[in-house]
């Protein structure tokens, strides 16, 4: 279907990807803005991999690209905080998908349809190493799928109790070391 038929369908504002600015572009306009605490240092970013990153605060399931990760329980079959979010917006048709799929085991990543999303399971506690694997195995599916537009929530950051700050350590390193390993990406 094409963009434009599709679009019709979809529930409340689409945010498509050029409205959101890379990292790059973030950082070039809000650096002075931006505090980096006594306990850390600003890691220096690879400019190739700033301008494939985008970080942005939102509702994810008005993002215009080709897959968003859900974080969702083990069952897939919807829940509250993002996962109900993302069950809402996609439709009956993405809880369906999910009662076939058998569950997910964390760190593990499965891919259905988008259904009504515009777009075409995290670990409980402080797991450093399961949240990694959330991202790495999201991101090895997204690129055997040819898929090169991916939103992140906060993995695990909401009911399953991982403090936000080392979780988005967690996320953006991996996410980085995932780009520069994977440069056609």
């Amino acid at each position: 279907m094409p963009l434009e038929e599709k679009r019709k369908y979809y529930k409340g504002s689409v945010i498509a990807l050029d409205q959101i600015p890379t990292w790059v572009e973030y950082w070039t306009k809000n650096k002075g803005t931006i505090g980096v605490t006594n306990l850390e240092k600003a890691e220096k970013v690879d400019e190739e991999v700033g301008k494939k990153i985008s970080i942005w605060q939102g509702d994810i399931t008005s993002l215009e690209i080709d897959a968003i990760v859900n974080a969702a329980n083990s069952s897939l079959l919807g829940g509250g905080g993002v996962d109900g979010a993302i069950h809402k917006a996609a439709g009956p048709n993405l809880k369906k998908e999910c009662a076939t799929l058998g569950g997910c085991r964390v760190g593990e990543a499965k891919i259905t349809g988008g259904y009504m999303l515009p777009a075409k399971l995290g670990p409980q506690g402080e797991k450093p190493e399961k949240l990694k694997e959330c991202y790495e195995n999201s991101l090895t599916v997204a690129r055997e799928n040819q898929l090169r537009t991916i939103a992140f929530p906060c993995i695990s950051t909401g009911i399953y109790g991982y403090p936000q700050r080392p979780a988005a350590k967690v996320a953006l390193s991996t996410v980085k070391k995932f780009l520069l390993d994977n440069k056609d990406s």
